[in-house]
């Protein structure tokens, strides 16, 4: 069917920059209902603005109901009796208590893991909480939390203090005075101990720490001094091999060297010394931890 030309009306588009016209038809019953239709828009957008308030509204007198709710619970909390009160303490503190019990058997469990890398026996971690007798004037809290801060420097020291056995073996030759091996008449400082051993049996550093020196010394032979914190130093010699560098960081347990019988030795065995300041201690006093 065809429409007639009336039905229709041209818009006439003009371009200044091109200077050109375009023209579109429309059908002239729409641009009759133009108003009808920017009408329609106009109420669609106020209806979305009014629905965004609506809900901004709402949210804002949740957040009121919330927070009067959160002040009525504080008023009730606050009017327990007392030994509803007292419950509540006592509860929130057996939790915290049972924080720092768990805290303390890690502790312990590290301390463990480097008593056994130095052939001592470890601690126990099990029942662990101390005696909860009448006299006590402290609460749960704060003891566990003195165990935990003793404990903490008790791990330091273990790691970094030279402690337990380079090599599980017999002492041929403790520290101290001796009567020379190489002449019976004479007696010398012997300023470490011996542990019985075979060639190319392994060395373990007894602490953690730097090597500071490895090689050839005097009757020592091959050897290996490690630096270790609160001044203290290993010395392990006669050694058949040096495993590590200068410069190098060990941890406990590691294996340094073998051991050999270089330098001024009847044998194979392995020479461990304990220095504190330089000065050689004896180093019985480190090999347990009854001493």
């Amino acid at each position: 069917m065809n429409l007639k030309l009336t039905n229709f009306s041209t818009i006439i588009i003009l371009n200044k920059n091109q200077e050109q016209t375009q023209a579109i038809r429309v059908r002239t019953r729409h641009l009759k209902r133009i108003k009808h239709y920017i009408a329609t828009i106009v109420l669609v957008i106020i209806a979305l603005a009014g629905s965004v308030i609506y809900l901004n509204t709402k949210n804002s007198e949740s957040e009121q109901e919330k927070q009067q709710l959160l002040s009525q619970i504080a008023t009730l909390k606050s009017k327990l009796p007392a030994a509803e009160a007292a419950a509540l303490t006592s509860a929130s503190e057996k939790n915290t208590a049972q924080t720092y019990i768990q805290s303390i058997q890690q502790k312990l469990q590290k301390i463990n893991d480097y008593l056994r890398k130095r052939g001592l026996k470890g601690f126990s971690t099990k029942d662990i909480g101390g005696d909860n007798t009448a006299d006590t004037k402290i609460s749960d809290n704060e003891k566990y939390s003195l165990y935990d801060e003793y404990l903490g420097r008790l791990l330091n020291s273990v790691a970094f203090t030279p402690m337990g056995y380079p090599r599980l073996s017999s002492i041929t030759s403790a520290f101290g005075y001796r009567t020379n091996p190489f002449d019976s008449e004479d007696a010398e400082l012997h300023p470490g101990v011996d542990f019985k051993g075979a060639k190319g049996d392994p060395v373990r550093v007894t602490a953690d720490g730097r090597v500071i020196f490895t090689g050839w010394k005097g009757g020592y032979g091959n050897c290996i001094i490690v630096q270790h914190k609160n001044d203290f130093q290993t010395l392990y010699g006669h050694l058949s091999h040096i495993n590590v560098e200068e410069g190098q960081q060990v941890k406990t347990g590691d294996v340094v060297g073998k051991v050999g019988s270089t330098g001024r030795t009847t044998g194979p065995h392995l020479h461990y010394e304990v220095r504190k300041n330089g000065k050689p201690v004896n180093p019985a006093k480190f090999l347990t931890l009854n001493n």
